[in-house]
């Protein structure tokens, strides 16, 4: 449970935004609601003092396509959840393209919305109020046994070809060249460029990066891989992801 992470609902319906805040906040999130896209985007300020924004596509004053480009135009990789009435396979990819990171069909299940969050901002690193501390521990001993295993928690820096990640920074460069990508196309990168000779299936990559198994639309990561692709074109490495047809992606044969 991530207690305490703020989430702005933008949601122009008031009995949709109470329901919806109503059983965050009995999650342990701290839920602003937001009537309009006007009122979304003053709320957001920069920089952006939220860990999740939940946001519907039909708003008064500003579209919820509009919040979604204000977001990524300041850089941020908050992750945003649409929740919209249009079910439209087209209208799910377009918002994904745009920088969304999850869509949720109206009407929809408050567990569902609750699991939704929860998968985000895991996949997103926020942590639970007290979890810092917990993670270095009580004592002294604690907290040196946490800065030997520190780097070897994880390689901090990958490295493929021309690619480098820098986990830390969450930053991806082609040649030098910095290429920006949204949080979840990051994290895609990453899982690739950790085992860069395995095969993920579609489900494989969806459960890795979004840590959620309830795997529903394989277009989704479709989608998001072509994102990747299409980024990479004019650094000439956009075929370092190959499509395994019938399974899933995997990095080239660089040799």
């Amino acid at each position: 449970m991530l207690m305490g992470a703020r989430i702005l609902v933008v949601e122009d319906d008031a009995a949709i935004s109470d329901v919806a805040c109503s059983a965050l906040e009995q999650e342990g999130y701290a839920c602003t609601p937001a009537y309009s896209g006007t009122e979304a985007r003053l709320l957001l300020g920069d920089p952006i003092p939220f860990e999740l924004v939940i946001c519907d596509l039909m708003l008064p004053g500003m579209s919820g396509e509009d919040v979604i480009a204000l977001i990524r135009s300041r850089g941020s990789t908050v992750p945003v959840l649409v929740t919209s009435a249009k079910s439209a396979v087209v209208d799910r990819v377009a918002l994904l393209r745009a920088g969304a990171d999850d869509y949720l069909v109206k009407p929809f299940d408050l567990d569902e919305l609750i699991a939704r969050v929860e998968a985000l901002l895991r996949r997103a690193g926020v942590r639970a109020e007290g979890e810092d501390a917990a993670a270095h521990g009580g004592s002294m001993g604690n907290a040196a046994k946490g800065a030997q295993g520190e780097s070897s928690v994880e390689t901090r820096t990958l490295r493929f070809g021309d690619w480098e990640a820098d986990t830390d920074a969450r930053a991806f460069t082609v040649a030098g060249t910095p290429v920006r990508l949204t949080r979840t196309e990051f994290d895609i990168v990453c899982t690739l460029m950790r085992r860069p000779s395995k095969v993920f299936t579609k489900r494989e990559l969806y459960e890795l990066v979004w840590h959620d198994e309830a795997f529903v639309e394989e277009k989704t990561v479709n989608t998001h891989v072509s994102n990747i692709r299409a980024k990479l074109k004019g650094t000439g490495t956009e075929g370092y992801i190959e499509t395994v047809w019938g399974i899933g992606f995997k990095l080239a044969d660089l040799r």
